[in-house]
């Protein structure tokens, strides 16, 4: 017995299979692209100038722009933060090892670079279409909220430091530690005496 459509009930209409085939394609390329941070973080950044070029030229759009900063602030705060918090996990007392007898516990982060990337890029992406719709245009004095903006930014800064501050840990990390050993001597200095 055929479907309602003319076709097989088992088959997957042509809208169900594009949209299996699209998110098979966009994953695919998100995969590839995890390896290479420096050229991810330069596409978003041609997005937000993007963004911020529309909301520029329009004159509007700021009450969008203001809760694309909020989730922007809160995703920082994930991507800032160990996944172990010593105050929720009850080790109050805790923090990283300062002896080489202690345990080593590296940095891992409540929200991966990778994970922290795509949310803002999704978002700015986000906030870009909602810019073609007049009704986000909400009449703000943007000032007002800059400002409000800034002194949340700050607080929760200054709070996210102090948390860095007694717990000893950095969230940032220049790479790979690299050791060079012990320095060759050379035959100039074995015969100075």
């Amino acid at each position: 017995m055929e479907g309602a459509l003319g076709g097989d009930p088992g088959e997957p209409t042509n809208l169900a299979k594009w949209k299996s085939d699209f998110s098979r394609s966009f994953q695919f390329y998100l995969d590839r692209s995890t390896p290479h941070p420096v050229s991810r973080w330069l596409g978003t950044l041609g997005i937000v100038a993007i963004y911020s070029l529309r909301v520029y030229l329009i004159q509007g759009f700021y009450i969008v722009t203001y809760g694309l900063g909020i989730y922007l602030l809160n995703l920082l705060i994930g991507f800032l933060s160990p996944i172990v918090d010593p105050v929720i996990e009850g080790m109050e007392g805790a923090s990283l090892p300062t002896r080489v007898s202690d345990e080593f516990k590296p940095f891992i982060r409540r929200l991966p670079e990778f994970k922290f990337w795509y949310a803002i890029t999704k978002a700015f992406c986000i906030a870009f279409v909602m810019t073609f719709f007049s009704v986000f245009d909400v009449p703000v004095f943007w000032p007002i909220l800059l400002c409000y903006w800034i002194v949340l930014f700050f607080l929760t800064m200054k709070r996210q430091i102090m948390h860095m501050i007694k717990y000893k840990y950095i969230p940032f990390t220049t790479g790979k530690q690299k050791y060079t050993g012990k320095k060759a001597t050379t035959s100039s200095s074995l015969f100075q005496d």
